[in-house]
């Protein structure tokens, strides 16, 4: 995997068991300056690495080299379908500038029940967002999954409950994990429970779909252990 490649490559003493998910810092690898972070946008235990514009390639091809893991150059595509594997949203698609974390189902950004943030919301646009009383506020639609449909579904497919149009695909793939058709979108709040039957309209026709919990394929986010 991803921390056996970067070890060997990392400073004597630097020990990744104690370098916690969505933690950065500067450090060399293979020699290289760089800022390394524990995150990825895939679900997965990976890095992002922040490298001078020269040391690019030669860092690269290091890490192609890697003879502890094997290491494969890959593009966005990929990156896309892990993502939503995950249940992460891509800006632009399951998120804009007319939607709001509770729509997007984003409302764990703000904080738990109970939490200061939510008892003493003072961030800019927590009216709109939040009761007096640190609630989510009611929505007319929601941010869910979708799977158990045998024809993929793109960006823009209608989503129906029976003749009832009730919303709209933002992103969908194949799993290359799970190997089946997923789908993210957004319904009606009445229709986002999991589990409720839908549809979704694949070129004119109709197949039946069902609200499913995200992620799909378990994260694999890096905890320090206790």
């Amino acid at each position: 995997g991803a921390k056996d490649t970067l070890a060997p490559l990392l400073s004597v003493g630097f020990d990744l068991s104690k370098f916690p998910f969505m933690h950065g810092v500067y450090t060399k690898i293979g020699g290289f300056d760089t800022r390394l972070t524990r995150c990825g946008y895939t679900g997965e235990d990976g890095f992002e690495i922040s490298v001078r514009a020269q040391d690019a390639v030669p860092l690269a091809k290091l890490l192609l080299a890697s003879k502890t893991a094997s290491v494969q150059p890959c593009g966005l595509g990929a990156r896309d379908s892990l993502r939503l594997e995950a249940g992460l949203c891509l800006y632009g698609h399951d998120l804009d500038e007319n939607i709001n974390p509770v729509q997007g189902a984003l409302v764990w950004t703000i904080g738990p029940p109970g939490s200061r943030r939510r008892l003493e919301p003072t961030f800019l646009g927590a009216h709109n967002i939040l009761t007096k009383e640190g609630k989510p506020i009611k929505v007319d639609k929601k941010r869910v999954g979708l799977s158990g449909h045998k024809t993929p579904a793109r960006e823009g497919a209608k989503i129906f409950q029976g003749d009832q149009e009730v919303g709209v695909v933002t992103s969908g793939t194949v799993s290359p994990c799970l190997n089946v058709p997923l789908a993210m979108g957004y319904v009606a709040t009445e229709f986002a429970k999991a589990g409720t039957e839908l549809s979704i309209e694949v070129r004119g026709k109709r197949v039946t779909t069902q609200v499913a919990k995200m992620p799909f394929v378990p994260t694999r986010y890096w905890r320090v252990p206790e």
